[in-house]
This record gives structure tokens, sequence and C-alpha cells, in this order.
């Protein structure tokens, strides 16, 4: 499988080091120095695109390879208040475009497991729900895409609840996420259910960026021959 990456800091540089040793070939690496080589990129050189840049510079990138023709995978965060628009142009184009906020299996595990536990916490009105998620200093955005998606799996269940905010918070209708940036954190996400009496937690903690790696690059491998818009529940068989 030929990918180009888009996006060469830590992450990328990991996906590559996976993609090689599953037997892949890095057709392109696109970074902030040499973005207009993005428009060399088309299903004659690369079989799949994986994208990981940033908020701001994510959804130009989608949509000018969805434009080429070329397959995509995405694991930026931030920028989802564009992605209707992104999942409706790669049914237009016939394309495809495979998502995740994180692409570890054990996470994509962690937020079957947050639902769960939620629907099962939906009437026991006397805990309190929170959030912690805690990320390496180079992250720009806040919270992560992972405890958003936590946030909206609790917000489905606990009725009480309106909204995640990402600040403490004593309005009981507010779901608060503490967001907390300390260095070479690969990951650490917690929701916590706190009562006058006792406390129930649960964490994922993140070792390193290899599960992460290789979870953008399985998804890359089964995104081959499809079309339309993807996700780790698709892949996953949930």
């Amino acid at each position: 499988m030929r990918i180009t990456l888009i996006g060469y800091g830590k992450m990328g540089k990991t996906i590559e080091k996976i993609a090689l040793q599953r037997g892949h070939s890095i057709a392109h690496i696109i970074d902030q120095h040499n973005v207009q080589d993005l428009a060399l990129v088309s299903p004659a050189n690369t079989d799949v695109a994986i994208e990981f840049t940033n908020p701001e510079s994510a959804v130009l990138n989608l949509r000018q390879c969805i434009a080429q023709g070329v397959p995509v995978v995405c694991g930026s965060t931030g920028w989802l208040q564009h992605k209707p628009d992104i999942e409706k142009a790669c049914l237009q184009q016939k394309g495809a475009f495979f998502y995740a906020s994180n692409y570890s299996v054990g996470v994509n595990i962690f937020f079957r497991l947050n639902a769960y536990l939620a629907s099962m916490m939906s009437k026991q009105l006397a805990y309190r729900a929170s959030m912690e998620e805690i990320h390496h200093t180079e992250k720009k955005d806040a919270p992560s895409g992972t405890a958003i998606t936590l946030a909206e799996g609790v917000l489905q269940h606990l009725t009480t609840l309106q909204q995640w905010v990402n600040e403490p918070t004593e309005n009981p209708t507010d779901l608060p996420i503490i967001s907390k940036r300390e260095p070479n954190v690969p990951g650490t996400h917690s929701v916590v259910y706190a009562s006058p009496v006792d406390e129930i937690e649960i964490k994922h903690t993140a070792h390193s960026r290899e599960g992460f790696a290789t979870g953008a690059v399985l998804a890359s491998e089964w995104l081959q021959g499809r079309q339309g818009v993807f996700g780790m529940e698709d892949m996953l068989g949930f």
C-alpha cells in the first residue's frame, strides 16, 4: 500500500515507522514546508493519505484529498464543525473518508465501556459526573477529541446534563472537562462519578503513540476498496 503522510510531527513519524514495518511504502510526506506538493498526490501514486495535522489546516487538506480522488484517513481534531461538509463532499465524489478522534483499539473499547457505564448511572442521581484529560504540551486543541467523544457518550445517557464545558463548574446541568497539558504525556482520559459516600472512576492511559499510529495504519488497510464515510466502529465491528 502506498501511503501519503500529511503531517510529519511525532505522530506522522510514528505512523511512518509502523507502516514500513507492515510492508507499506511512503509515497509522499507533506508538512508545513511543502504544502504545495499535496497537489501532486493522486490515485496514480497514492492508495491512501493519512492526515494528522492541526485544526487550522485539516479541513483544506481533507477537501483537497477528496477532490483529487484519494482515500483519506484523518486523525486531526478540533475541526469537527466542518465534518458534515467533508462527509457530504466525500459522498458526492464517491470517495472514501475515515475519521476517528482516537485510533487506539483500547480507547475505542473504552468508548463503549464509557457509554455502558453512563447508561447504568442514568438513574443514580446521587452521583455527579466529571472528566479529566491530560496530553502533551504540544497539543493545541482542548478538550481533546477523545474527551469530546467520551463526553458525548455520557450526555447521550445522562438526561440531567445538557452540555459539556471545558472548565470546573458547579452548574448541575453541565459536564465539566478538566484539560491539562504536561510534558511527554501521550494521552490520559478519566471519567468519574462521585457521590457523598463513594466514587466510581474509569480511566484509559496511553503509554506511547504507537497504539494510535497502529490503529491509523490498520484503518488505512481496512479502507482499501471501500467507498463512503467510516469510523472505528465500522472497522472494529461494534
